[in-house]
């Protein structure tokens, strides 16, 4: 379903962001107050998409649409300018659903629903668990984050050392928070019922906690 969106701040974030939402039908308003970047995002976008202000006036964001918007994200690149406009979206406009960029790192705390953002987007704190889980891992590929990188969906090839390998599903000491989704042998999709005994070079998809994705792996990864 289509929804409207206002996105205060036209950089190359809300730029991007933009394009994506307009591509998938959606109605956008691109709010920026720096008047020297209007012609470029004229031109990347279109001239009905964007709106010349300062997304911390509440006049600007009534004029955008904001009491009719379903998501307000602001992208702008100053923390504080972002938390104004979520709690101004929030609390005085009741926008059903925030996001805000978090600009610099240390700031992260200050984005909580107490400040009117539902979702915090951390980039560098988001790269650094990607590169971490990678360097931890070994083999396992992080195909989904769930729940604000709460969770994910993950894959891994059972290693032919790997403990799991000749076990049934129902005997591995899988992590607390942890479900087996599927299981994928020499191209053929196994349901994982409990009595399934896994197999060397077995790609093993499972939902699990951040904090247990090392336990899962290994248990389907190569001993150390």
């Amino acid at each position: 379903m289509a929804q409207q969106v206002i996105i205060v701040g036209g950089g190359e974030v809300g730029t991007y962001l933009a394009s994506l939402l307009l591509a998938g039908g959606h109605q956008v308003t691109v709010i920026e107050v720096q008047r020297d970047e209007i012609p470029r995002l004229w031109r990347e976008l279109s001239t009905d998409v964007v709106t010349v202000g300062n997304g911390t006036d509440p006049t600007v964001l009534e004029a955008a649409g904001v009491r009719q918007a379903h998501v307000v994200a602001a992208v702008t690149g100053t923390d504080e300018t972002n938390l104004v406009i979520t709690s101004l979206a929030r609390f005085a406009f009741q926008v059903p659903r925030t996001m805000a960029r978090v600009h610099t790192p240390k700031h992260a705390w200050m984005f909580t629903p107490a400040m009117g953002v539902d979702v915090a987007l951390n980039q560098a704190d988001v790269l650094a668990h990607l590169i971490a889980e990678e360097m931890s891992l070994g083999e396992m590929m992080t195909l989904l984050k769930l729940r604000k990188g709460q969770y994910a969906l993950v894959e891994e090839q059972v290693h032919p050392r790997a403990p799991a390998v000749g076990a049934a599903l129902r005997d591995l000491p899988l992590p607390s928070e942890c479900a087996v989704a599927a299981i994928i042998r020499s191209g053929q999709l196994l349901i994982p019922r409990a009595d399934l005994v896994l197999q060397p070079a077995d790609e093993v998809l499972a939902v699990v906690h951040a904090s247990q994705a090392a336990q899962l792996a290994a248990l389907l990864g190569c001993p150390a």
